[in-house]
């Protein structure tokens, strides 16, 4: 067994166990998540990526492991800003505290299977097209821009095309039903507002691995590395999201920096073949880039 084989069996252990016992044992009755179990799960994922990422340094080498590292920084710096828009979808559908732990568990599990399609997809279109690495530096770039200097827009979830195909297919209730996705009414099945705000989640993440994908193969093409460090990123948002919703002044400058953290790998894949950034100058500047937004957040927030 190859080194890289074994990383591979430790990660599909680690993440195996961990998934059995934060998504299922943990969250098998519908309850709201407090701060402190939050931080605690919080402190778990991160504590677990980290402790990986010094196994990938032992067993794979030093490269590697900086690759990790920037792929996971990046998904996570990402994924913090996406989750203010899964807030505004909840208050959108209404949807209570104790019901949203489902939506983030089955969200998450839909996008582990998404994010292994689209690392193979894009992975294998940057190998055979070289040109594909243009591409999506530009999405890079003019996403980082357009966030930059364009205000929030408001989310309309019952205007999206997976909604309205949803709609069109079968009935839905006018109220929740607990946690039920579906019940019976007259004999006949009908979807709930939940499984609605599932659909948006869903798409929602759909949209953000657009970029979040070739933002992490900016720094690395190795497939391993792209999708365990999207995982343990992945893994930890249902936490992430109620801490979030705790402290979010700690975080108002956080999209100003994501943007310029896109901006940067957009830049850097489209000067690939005239210039080469070394990975470490490169996790200096996101690493940079996430503590000076991070902490002119908590100074202003002070003000």
């Amino acid at each position: 067994m190859s080194a890289q084989e074994t990383m591979w069996l430790v990660f599909a252990l680690v993440i195996g166990v961990m998934f059995l016992a934060d998504l299922w044992l943990f969250s098998r009755n519908s309850h709201e998540i407090r701060f402190r179990e939050a931080l605690l799960w919080t402190l778990v994922w991160v504590g677990l990526a980290l402790a990986f990422n010094g196994g990938i340094w032992y067993v794979l080498g030093h490269d590697k492991a900086l690759e990790f590292l920037a792929g996971y920084l990046i998904e996570e710096s990402l994924s913090v800003d996406n989750l203010f828009v899964f807030i505004m979808i909840f208050a959108f559908f209404k949807v209570s505290r104790t019901q949203q732990p489902k939506i983030l568990k089955w969200g998450i599990i839909g996008a582990l299977v998404l994010r292994g399609i689209f690392i193979v997809v894009g992975i294998g279109l940057m190998e055979r097209f070289h040109w594909m690495i243009y591409l999506f530096g530009v999405v890079l770039l003019y996403t980082g821009v357009k966030m930059a200097v364009k205000p929030d827009e408001q989310v309309e979830p019952e205007h999206s095309l997976p909604v309205r195909l949803l709609r069109r297919v079968m009935p839905i209730t006018r109220r929740q039903h607990g946690d039920r996705f579906f019940v019976k009414r007259r004999g006949v099945w009908a979807a709930t507002p939940l499984l609605l705000t599932l659909v948006v989640v869903e798409t929602s993440d759909l949209i953000f691995a657009i970029d979040s994908i070739p933002a992490v193969l900016a720094v690395t093409r190795d497939p391993f590395i792209v999708y365990s460090s999207n995982v343990f990123a992945i893994m930890g948002l249902r936490s992430l999201y109620y801490l979030l919703a705790h402290v979010m002044e700690m975080f108002r400058y956080l999209k100003f920096g994501v943007s310029l953290i896109l901006a940067f790998v957009g830049a850097k894949m489209l000067l690939t073949d005239l210039v080469e950034i070394p990975l470490a100058a490169s996790l200096g500047v996101i690493v940079g880039t996430l503590a000076l937004t991070i902490a002119v957040s908590v100074w202003k927030g002070r003000e």
